[in-house]
Parts: C-alpha cells; sequence; structure tokens
C-alpha cells in the first residue's frame, strides 16, 4: 500500500513537472520570439534615426548656423551668429507690422496685405522668404549686410509671385 501511494506520488510528481516544464518552455519561447521582434523594431528605428542625422546634416550644411565660415566671418566683424540672426529676423518681421504690405515684399497684395510668413538664413548674406496675402503666395530671396556703420541693410535680391 505504502508503495502505491509513493507510485502515485512519484507520477503526479512527474506530470507537475512535465507540466512546469512545457509551461515554463512556452513562457521562454514566446520571450524569446518578443525579444527578437524588438531587436528588429529597434534596428529599423536606428536605420531610420541614421537617415534622418543625414537629412538634417545636408539641410543645415545650407544655413547660418551650419556653416562655421560664415560664423567665423560674423565674429571677426565683433557679431555672434545667433544675434546675427535674430536681430535681422526681429528686423524683416517688424516691417510685418506696418499698415499695408511688408515694404520688402515688391509685389501688392490682392486679396489682403502681402506679409512675410517664414524666413531661412543661408549663411552670412543670403536669407530665403516666404510670403503671402492669403491667397496668393512668393518666395524671394533677400540680402543683408551690416554696413560700415553697423547699421542693418536688407535688399531683395529676387522675387517670384506663384498664380494661383
Amino acid at each position: 500500500m505504502k508503495s502505491r501511494i509513493f507510485m502515485y506520488l512519484f507520477f503526479f510528481a512527474l506530470l507537475f513537472i512535465i507540466f512546469q516544464y512545457m509551461n515554463e518552455k512556452s513562457i521562454f519561447e514566446r520571450q524569446e520570439n518578443r525579444i527578437s521582434s524588438l531587436t528588429t523594431s529597434v534596428e529599423k528605428a536606428n536605420d531610420s534615426i541614421a537617415v534622418l542625422n543625414d537629412r538634417l546634416f545636408e539641410a543645415t550644411e545650407f544655413s547660418l548656423m551650419g556653416n562655421g565660415m560664415a560664423m567665423d566671418y560674423l565674429e571677426r566683424l565683433g557679431f555672434e551668429a545667433e544675434a546675427v540672426q535674430q536681430q535681422v529676423a526681429e528686423a524683416i518681421y517688424e516691417q510685418n507690422g506696418q499698415m499695408g504690405d511688408n515694404p520688402l515684399i515688391p509685389y501688392e497684395g490682392l486679396e489682403g496685405d502681402m506679409k512675410i510668413n517664414t524666413i531661412f538664413f543661408l549663411n552670412h548674406r543670403w536669407i530665403i522668404a516666404d510670403f503671402t496675402d492669403g491667397t496668393y503666395w512668393g518666395e524671394m530671396l533677400l540680402s543683408y549686410i551690416f554696413d560700415e556703420n553697423n547699421q542693418l541693410q536688407i535688399e531683395v535680391i529676387s522675387s517670384v509671385l506663384y498664380p494661383r
């Protein structure tokens, strides 16, 4: 009788161990699959980050803050590139506050006043800007320079108004 009880206990323990083994094996396999899936996702994300970093570098290569030679030029004149960028941007946007069209824009607004929306500094001399009257829009290339009295001079080099 005692041997039967031990035999039943042995089989019960054996079945319990087999059940635990199979359960733990399936949990382990699921975790391995999840780790593999997450590893693939991280690799894809890292590849995307690398592509975006390359694009960002290309985009900032032609910008005032991405051009070391342009920043050196301004520093030799006694200016900080960031301060120049802020000063010029404020001077351009201030002209939007005047009644009527922004005087830098060489077109009259047809559906409202022409105002400059955004500007992008290419280097220590040039800016690309876009403008609109709410219906019509265009782009222009501006030149900026500080004269011998350190007064800011802004002039339109070229512009285009796109048809509606």
